[in-house]
């Protein structure tokens, strides 16, 4: 990825397109997190796409290519919400579309969709995308403590919504009664 990063500030199209291609994904999952729609999260990517093919010659250290495109994203789905925000009038809010043909795990869509926003994005960077949290601190621009923290806690979220379930399966897989003690074999 460093070499294709490297043709496109010299210029290349075909390597700058080859990049996005490679990122799209991510970059979808990412934006319809934040944004909640598809139509929102495409005006987010094509911003992106733009500012980045506008912008690569900033870049300084090509190895975070990755992580500089997903700060601009983050941003540009930023800028999408408050302009939703103004425009606004009460009951004329559309609902966002759960069904997405690109995102294949509907269930973990609603998953994030009942969550925390505070901890959405940190999940979906770091899980979806695959950011560590050195990544996701760089992109947010927080500490990483504070993104491991925010992870910690939306795994707790889930975990309180899902976790009953699980955990009575893992119990009674490992023979665990409900007060703690080993059922016996009789």
């Amino acid at each position: 990825m460093v070499n294709l990063v490297k043709r496109a500030q010299k210029g290349d199209a075909d390597a700058f397109a080859q990049l996005v291609q490679s990122q799209m994904q991510n970059m979808y999952k990412a934006a319809r997190a934040i944004v909640r729609n598809d139509e929102d999260a495409a005006d987010a990517i094509s911003e992106t796409i733009l500012a980045c093919w506008e912008k690569i010659g900033q870049l300084r250290k090509t190895e975070y290519f990755r992580t500089w495109m997903t700060k601009i994203l983050i941003n540009n789905c930023n800028d999408i919400l408050r302009k939703r925000k103004m425009l606004c009038y009460g009951d004329e809010m559309q609902e966002p579309s759960v069904k997405s043909e690109e995102y294949n795990n509907v269930e973990w869509m609603e998953v994030l969709q009942g969550m925390d926003e505070r901890y959405r994005l940190v999940m979906v960077l770091y899980y979806v995308n695959g950011l560590n949290t050195v990544q996701i601190s760089d992109v947010l621009q927080m500490p990483a403590s504070t993104v491991r923290t925010r992870l910690a806690r939306g795994r707790e979220q889930i975990a309180s919504v899902y976790g009953d379930f699980g955990k009575r399966s893992h119990e009674v897989d490992m023979g665990i009664g409900e007060n703690g003690g080993r059922y016996e074999n009789i």
